[in-house]
C-alpha cells in the first residue's frame, strides 16, 4: 500500500528548532521527487520546499530560505526537513508529498499525487 508518513512534529520555542521526516512506503521513494508543504488555519497550502528524486537539485520558499534544508536518503525511503530559526509564523501542519516533476515551478499543490497525513508544528513561547 502506497503511503507518506509524516513525523517529527510538536512544540518549540522561537528561535528553536525541529527535524520532520517523511518516510515512504509501498514504493520506491528515489523514482520521485518529494515536497514539503504546510498549512497554517484559515490558510491555503503553502509549499515550502522541493528536492529532486536524485537529491541534487532543491529549491525553497522565500519564506524559509535559509532556515530551512531539505534532504533524502533514498536507501531508507525517507526525506527529511530540517527547520532552524522557527518563528511562530511557522506554525501549521506540515505535510510531505511525492511528484514525478524535478524541475520548473514545482512547488504548487496540484502537482503531486500523493500525501501525507500531515504533522503539527507550532512555534509558540
Amino acid at each position: 500500500q502506497l503511503q507518506l508518513v509524516e513525523s517529527g512534529g510538536g512544540l518549540v520555542q522561537p528561535g528553536g528548532s525541529l527535524r520532520l521526516s517523511c518516510a515512504a512506503s509501498g514504493f520506491s521513494l528515489g523514482n520521485y521527487a518529494i515536497g514539503w508543504f504546510r498549512q497554517a488555519p484559515g490558510k491555503e497550502r503553502e509549499g515550502i520546499s522541493h528536492i529532486s528524486s536524485s537529491g541534487d537539485t532543491t529549491t525553497y520558499a522565500d519564506s524559509v530560505k535559509g532556515r530551512f534544508t531539505i534532504s533524502r536518503d533514498n536507501a531508507k525511503n525517507t526525506a527529511y526537513l530540517q527547520m532552524n530559526s522557527l518563528k511562530p509564523e511557522d506554525t501549521g501542519i506540515y505535510y510531505c508529498a511525492r511528484t514525478p516533476y524535478n524541475s520548473g515551478y514545482i512547488l504548487r499543490p496540484y502537482l503531486y499525487n500523493s500525501w501525507g497525513q500531515g504533522t503539527q508544528v507550532t512555534v509558540s513561547s
